[in-house]
């Protein structure tokens, strides 16, 4: 498989790009890789890059997005940051990626055990991660079951993995409130933004459709 070029590129539209993501994760679960020769690829991405998606996901080491969705050098934009979220400098790295870079597709990508989501329904303090963390409170706020405060932490992996599919939505709200450039190319048909969840158990990528 070659890498894309502006004339592949071109022919993307947010439907086929994600469309390409799901047939990428198809080939993962099944342990097949499409046929690339990365070493080609590095040359014939030298002179410019052409990524049909931009995926924001967590920086945990089971969530590669490139090997979850079988990409390869030049596919895709990847932004890894814990818990997925959604701040001034991921928002304009978005904005270069499609506005200028000619993306067609966001996936907000969260999954199932996420060790900061954990630490967010347990009130975790500790330097900076505490302000990291606290960004992702609203989404455990957001989950109102269950009632039992004893339930409501990190030993409670169901508990975690509804927070996590909660802060996937919320973020995308924040690009659609923070990002007017996206915002509008997505209202114009020109990109798609979608939120989805890695199972780490299963390696599944389920979109929000």
């Amino acid at each position: 498989m070659k890498a894309h070029t502006k004339e592949t590129q071109a022919t993307m539209t947010p439907d086929k790009s994600l469309q390409y993501l799901k047939e990428g994760n198809q080939r993962f679960q099944n342990n097949l890789k499409a046929n690339r020769n990365l070493l080609e690829q590095v040359n014939d991405t030298s002179d410019g890059q052409f990524p049909f998606a931009t995926i924001l996901s967590c920086i945990d080491s089971r969530v590669s997005a490139e090997l979850v969705f079988d990409q390869g050098l030049g596919d895709i934009f990847s932004v890894r940051i814990a818990g997925n979220i959604v701040n001034e400098d991921i928002l304009g790295s978005m904005e270069f990626a499609c506005k200028l870079a000619g993306t067609e597709l966001i996936v907000v990508l969260g999954h199932t055990s996420c060790g900061a989501v954990k630490g967010a329904c347990d009130h975790a303090e500790m330097g900076n991660l505490t302000k990291l963390v606290q960004k992702i409170t609203p989404a455990v706020n957001a989950v109102t079951e269950p009632k039992d405060e004893s339930l409501r932490s990190s030993k409670n992996l169901e508990f975690v993995d509804e927070v996590s599919h909660v802060n996937v939505q919320l973020m995308i709200d924040r690009i659609h409130a923070e990002s007017p450039i996206l915002t509008e190319m997505e209202k114009n048909g020109e990109i798609k933004i979608i939120g989805a969840m890695y199972d780490v158990n299963t390696g599944e990528v389920k979109f929000d459709e």
